[in-house]
């Protein structure tokens, strides 16, 4: 199982990371919610969780608990910009659907 991140993701981490002055990375996971059932939640990590399992992309590291990464594996992170507009792009091979605002997708 893996999950990868693009330089441009990796550099918006080490940069959110360092101002933020301190934590090892950010967590990235799934919740049921949402129209299609799941959506994807991002978090800093100040401690890796016992059962995380750690995929080290350049100097940042994601963490992702064991349950997320079933639907997780095989993603890459992307940060992009578009015009005034900016955030993370997840590129998951997984996904059968996704609701038309974007914000849940169904596996």
């Amino acid at each position: 199982m893996a999950i990868t991140m693009t330089p441009a993701a990796e550099q918006h981490i080490i940069r959110h990371l360092s101002h933020r002055g301190h934590g090892v990375g950010i967590r990235l996971g799934v919740k049921t919610t949402g129209c299609s059932g799941l959506s994807y939640v991002l978090e800093f990590v100040d401690q890796q969780g016992e059962d995380d399992q750690v995929f080290s992309c350049g100097e940042a590291k994601l963490f992702i608990d064991p349950k997320s990464l079933t639907y997780l594996d095989g993603t890459e992170l992307d940060f992009v910009k578009e015009g005034l507009n900016e955030g993370f792009q997840f590129k998951n091979p997984n996904v059968k659907e996704e609701c038309g605002c974007g914000e849940s997708f169904h596996i």
